[in-house]
């Protein structure tokens, strides 16, 4: 059945980044009849897209990856939905150890070669960072080289995807929250090889043409992926500074180093958020997504919207103050606060799972961000709306194919597998384990 602007078309995980970006763009082509549905009204307090700030920069992994970069710097630039959340502060990716410095001579070469050498300086010793990042004056560097991006910086996330959903109320979309707008099954033809709707936790049953699921992290437990991929946490603690604090470090470029981790300027209320490095974390069950023909070990997210006490392994600890010590270490006496950890789901390859789900038709899955597509908000939505009509080009196509046994997802692209939660103490606060996520 081919779509018209009168066709039916639900949003699991609207709430989130990839979800909420399609239905802006099924919105804005005059698709009448959008329901987004999620456990969470926008910005999803379950979605990774709910966070101070995200990074934003060029990705040069394949020709597709940096295709979609340069769109969303574009939008991010000119799109008044989303310009305002753009802080081009700058960014410096910096390392010393000899394969960091390897890997940031690689990424110049890479640069050089799609012709966007000009858009990065290399910085070989470190008064050269220190000039670009006054605020590392006092900062344990030596031996460090780096990379600075000039038109990089970060995006205030929640603020952003907030934005999204008032356009979408502008737009007469609908929404569906809480236990109606949380996914519990599909509804499938009697030949059992079409998706004609879903039903929700409540109860609810709704029919559609089209179903969208686009439910981040929680993706792979809600319906079989077939082990594409791996749900993963990642961690973060926030700072409070001082008003004389924040005057030094406003402007502050992104600083990454792939051996530590990262930090960002302060934000309006004068908070730091750091994050370490490291492959991720986690949480393996025996659970049966739909479809799958029996229980089998995924790795399933814990909310921290439903486990508010929830904060990190104590591992964690040691290495989130380790960077504070090395980057700010004016700062590593300072009390930390919003210790969380935040869900993705990684591939094999890095790419995006971006398909129509092989056995049933009419179910679009728009998941695998393996922890860099926020940058993409603006513009995401509007590939997944081409892959729904039928006009998405074919290099995306290949690179987000339906790839079973294409690799271990949960190790991807990162130099080890994750860790799972269940061997790491520390994060888990509820005085009694709650049912569910």
């Amino acid at each position: 059945m081919l779509l018209d602007i009168n066709s039916s078309i639900l949003v699991f995980g609207g709430g989130g980044t990839i979800g909420s970006s399609t239905a802006l763009h099924l919105a804005r082509k005059g698709y009448k009849k959008i329901r987004v549905l999620d456990a969470y009204p926008i910005p999803s307090a379950q979605s990774a897209g709910n966070d101070l700030n995200k990074i934003m920069g060029t990705s040069l992994r394949n020709p597709v990856d940096r295709k979609l970069s340069l769109e969303a710097e574009d939008a991010w630039s000119n799109d008044p939905t989303f310009s305002p959340y753009y802080h081009r502060s700058g960014r410096l990716d910096c390392c010393g150890s000899p394969g960091g410095i390897e890997d940031l001579r690689d990424t110049v070469a890479k640069l050089q070669e799609a012709g966007l050498g000009h858009t990065v300086q290399w910085l070989d010793a470190e008064d050269e960072i220190i000039q670009r990042v006054p605020q590392l004056a006092d900062s344990d560097i030596h031996g460090w080289k780096g990379i600075f991006f000039e038109r990089g910086g970060w995006l205030a996330a929640a603020k952003a995807i907030d934005s999204v959903g008032r356009e979408l109320v502008q737009r007469g979309v609908k929404f569906s929250f809480g236990d109606s707008g949380t996914f519990e099954s599909l509804v499938l033809s009697d030949d059992r090889k079409t998706c004609l709707g879903a039903v929700t936790k409540d109860g609810t049953r709704y029919l559609a043409d089209r179903v969208v699921l686009a439910s981040g992290a929680w993706t792979p437990s809600l319906v079989d992926l077939e082990d594409q991929c791996c749900s993963k946490a990642w961690v973060y603690a926030h700072i409070q500074l001082t008003p004389e604090e924040v005057k030094e470090y406003a402007g502050c470029p992104v600083v990454y180093n792939q051996d530590l981790g990262f930090f960002f300027e302060p934000d309006e209320n004068g908070i730091i958020k750091v994050c370490d490095e490291f492959p991720g974390f986690t949480r393996y069950k025996m659970h049966q997504p739909f479809g799958a023909p029996e229980p089998k070990l995924v790795s399933i997210p814990r909310s921290h919207a439903r486990h508010p006490t929830d904060t990190y392994p104590n591992a964690s600890e040691i290495t989130i103050h380790k960077a504070i010590a090395t980057f700010l270490p004016k700062f590593k006496d300072k009390e930390l606060f919003n210790r969380a950890m935040c869900w993705c789901a990684d591939t094999a390859d890095a790419n995006l799972l971006i398909c129509d789900h092989p056995k049933w038709k009419n179910l679009l899955v728009a998941t695998g961000d393996s922890g860099h597509s926020f940058k993409l908000l603006p513009i995401i939505g509007r590939h997944v709306v081409e892959l729904l009509e039928g006009t998405l080009q074919e290099g995306m196509q290949e690179a987000w194919r339906w790839r079973p046994g294409s690799g271990d997802a949960r190790k991807s692209r990162r130099a080890a597998r994750a860790k799972d939660l269940v061997e790491l103490p520390g994060w888990k606060h509820d005085s009694a384990e709650k049912t569910g996520f």
